[in-house]
């Protein structure tokens, strides 16, 4: 938690929480593609000298902590990983279902907030947080 990471001139320790959907937030993370994308999402991080601390794919969202060094701005590294993960989606995938399009497999924005001190915190929300969507589900059922 306290190891800084180093450049050539810097001592960095730079973690977002990030969480983005795909289009029009639909249920299209599931099993086979879950398994998928965790290990894509790690491979376009390094190639931006950045790492995934933690992350968990929900079937309609995606949550990860990130490290980025600070030569890179948030939104560059985001939207490399949105868009580079959304062709290899429409390349392996794009034959068997017609709905992965490109670049268009995930919606325009997404959400950041730095971690700081709170990583513990953040760490354990991420690990947890598809219980407590389901628990909220099942809660909506006797609305």
């Amino acid at each position: 938690m306290d190891e800084l990471e180093s450049l050539s001139h810097t001592k960095w320790e730079c973690k977002y929480h990030v969480v983005f959907i795909p289009k029009g937030r639909r249920k299209a993370l599931y099993e086979q593609l879950r398994r998928h994308l965790g290990e894509v999402f790690r491979k376009l991080a390094e190639q931006k000298e950045s790492r995934i601390e933690e992350g968990h794919l929900l079937p309609d969202h995606v949550h990860m902590m990130i490290a980025i060094p600070p030569k890179y701005a948030v939104s560059q590294v985001v939207g490399y990983i949105k868009g580079k993960s959304a062709i290899h989606l429409a390349r392996v995938y794009g034959e068997r279902q017609r709905n992965f399009v490109g670049q268009h497999f995930w919606a325009r924005g997404y959400y950041v907030s730095t971690v700081g001190r709170d990583e513990a915190v953040i760490r354990e929300y991420i690990r947890h947080h598809e219980q407590e969507d389901h628990r909220l589900d099942q809660l909506n059922l006797w609305r």
